[in-house]
């Protein structure tokens, strides 16, 4: 059995810690009681600067009472909170506990804000100063590590503000995404097209579909093969948000573009995962932030990513 899963680390910094405080408890008794022999002159013979000299005097009361004090402020403490080992405290205390108190305080003091946003549809919540400036804030904390603080992603992370979506755009379909997550995957497809002749001939097609720099007769050539790649990105390549299969004829290349990256998707494939957020944030808070999130991409400014 694993040392984690025993007893032994909770006994063994529980000893240490007293046996720490009962240490200078004695070495202070001792220094109390034990005078070091010194010179007739009651200095120790240390001499710092040529004329500083040590003395050979006992403790101050004051630094004694002081120091007592403490040793009994953190036994009571050790008492009262948990730091002896697997011991909660006399009182249980938790920084988790602590935190889900502070939580359901925030969110009883929003309770009244939210029930009024509760009330519109996305669309129209979109329009509020006062829900975006709070959709903002839960992006940020919540959105912003993966998809940016100016939430145009980065290579692997979808830009929001765009009008491309890989599950939809439509509010329900945004709120379904941060509610319950989703996880993307295209398994490797280097088998099923061929040698790498051929993988290099399908990523020329697929460059073809959305007319970016390509060789066209190897595109021509990549076209039937492309046939294995159709039940999920459709035979005209514009996808399945259904399942979450990339348009590829827009331009928009979530994971790089060029024939290199296209062919390394289909050697390797990729697994993609949103984490749901439906146990950090309340149900309010999700449809606040789908406004938000929707709002990026439906303002005068939201232009298309090359």
């Amino acid at each position: 059995m694993s040392d984690f899963n025993s007893s032994f680390w909770s006994v063994f910094i529980t000893a240490v810690t007293l046996l720490g405080i009962a240490a200078c408890l004695v070495l202070l008794w001792v220094t109390a009681h034990k005078k070091s022999i010194g010179n007739a002159d009651n200095t120790t013979g240390h001499v710092w600067d040529e004329d500083l000299r040590e003395m050979n005097n006992p403790l101050p009361m004051w630094w004694v009472g002081l120091f007592i004090i403490s040793v009994i402020f953190g036994l009571c403490y050790l008492w009262i909170f948990p730091g002896l080992g697997s011991y909660k405290g006399s009182q249980s205390w938790s920084s988790q506990a602590e935190y889900n108190t502070e939580m359901a305080d925030a969110d009883k003091a929003l309770a009244p804000l939210y029930v009024a946003f509760d009330a519109l549809p996305a669309e129209q919540l979109a329009q509020d100063p006062k829900a975006m400036a709070i959709g903002e804030r839960l992006f940020m904390n919540n959105c912003s590590q993966c998809h940016g603080s100016d939430a145009q992603g980065s290579k692997g992370y979808p830009n929001l503000t765009d009008g491309d979506w890989l599950h939809g755009g439509a509010p329900e379909n945004i709120k379904a995404s941060i509610t319950n997550g989703r996880q993307g995957m295209m398994p490797p497809m280097a088998q099923a097209v061929g040698s790498p002749k051929e993988v290099s001939e399908v990523a020329h097609y697929v460059l073809s579909l959305s007319n970016s720099p390509h060789d066209s007769l190897k595109a021509a050539a990549g076209k039937a093969k492309f046939t294995v790649c159709a039940s999920c990105h459709g035979i005209d390549g514009k996808g399945n948000q259904t399942i979450g299969a990339p348009n590829l004829t827009d331009k928009i290349w979530l994971h790089g573009w060029g024939e290199q990256a296209i062919a390394n998707m289909v050697n390797n494939g990729k697994v993609n995962v949103m984490p749901a957020q439906k146990d950090r944030l309340s149900t309010s808070q999700i449809h606040v932030l789908t406004s938000y999130v929707w709002s990026l991409s439906h303002s005068t400014s939201a232009t298309a990513k090359p």
